[in-house]
């Protein structure tokens, strides 16, 4: 069995909770999640089954939307509401301007140092094993981008409802940590939903109930999506049946082993490659300048 579910994870579990679960209710054994959830956070999570986990590398690299509650006047160890409290300072009744003000400075691309509890590694050990044996250690700042940032609501004087889409690698928490800190207030991520994980949204996803009741009925194969899904943006091209064996062993596929035209395609294109209408691999289109002419190279097998 092969595909991709689209799960909405439920707070108080982590994502690796999320996969021994379906591996327990459906005995596939080859199941993995793409982009980790912090246990306490809601949402998209697109767990991989079969051949299907070939996609992990690619839709870990997709664009994220958040919706998050960010709370001033309290700042954390963890950078959200379940760590140990830093500072507390008193906090006005902070307007929606003052709010739209902040988190404008933050659009764009921008650098952001992870928190220190994250499983980000350093000399092969995960950051948040430091943290918690009261170690610190240097973190480098890395490049993300805030492609939008905007104020939902405000649900309390100081506690407002935030919608980010961003770059993978983002953290969240962090960003409520620095819009806290150029406030002056200090500020904690209070709440986190993943809205969507490019090309899967919230609105699509199913729960762990949806999965355990199709499980039980023999239908779970219903829940998943194909993984071209993932790929429907790039260019489809046929090899041809003769040229099946070639493709499987990962041999470079010229013009005449496909039913379309490959010239007409820019060298380093990613392409879709199916045989008799079956998704097959991922390739890129290459050039051999000796003889002037476009081929194919297979990039990921999905067969």
């Amino acid at each position: 069995m092969n595909g991709i579910i689209n799960v909405l994870k439920p707070p108080g579990m982590t994502s690796h909770d999320v996969v021994y679960f379906i591996r327990r209710v459906t005995g596939i054994k080859k199941v993995g999640h793409t982009g980790t959830l912090d246990p306490e956070a809601a949402g998209v999570l697109p767990i991989c089954i079969g051949k299907s986990t070939k996609v992990v590398q690619y839709l870990s690299e997709r664009n994220k939307k958040y919706r998050t509650s960010i709370k001033f006047g309290i700042t954390t160890e963890t950078q959200d509401k379940y760590g140990k409290i830093i500072e507390q300072v008193s906090v006005p009744d902070i307007d929606v301007m003052t709010v739209n003000g902040l988190i404008d400075g933050f659009k764009g691309k921008i650098l952001q140092t992870p928190p220190m509890y994250s499983a980000i590694k350093y000399k092969g050990k995960k950051l948040y094993q430091y943290a918690l044996e009261g170690e610190t250690v240097e973190v480098k700042s890395r490049p993300i981008e805030i492609f939008d940032i905007s104020l939902v609501d405000k649900t309390d004087r100081d506690e407002f409802i935030l919608d980010v889409s961003c770059s993978k690698g983002t953290y969240i928490r962090t960003l409520c940590n620095d819009i806290g800190e150029k406030s002056g207030y200090g500020a904690h991520m209070a709440q986190l939903i993943r809205l969507e994980s490019s090309p899967f949204c919230i609105e699509d996803s199913v729960t762990l109930e949806d999965i355990q009741l199709a499980a039980n009925n023999n239908a779970f194969q219903n829940l998943l999506c194909a993984p071209d899904f993932l790929f429907s943006d790039l260019n489809k091209i046929t090899i041809k049946k003769s040229a099946e064996k070639s493709a499987i062993n990962g041999n470079p596929i010229f013009s005449a082993g496909v039913e379309d035209d490959i010239d007409i395609y820019k060298a380093g294109s990613m392409i879709r490659l199916y045989i008799e209408g079956k998704f097959i691999a991922l390739g890129i289109i290459a050039h051999d300048d000796t003889n002037d002419r476009n081929f194919i190279k297979i990039k990921t097998l999905f067969t």
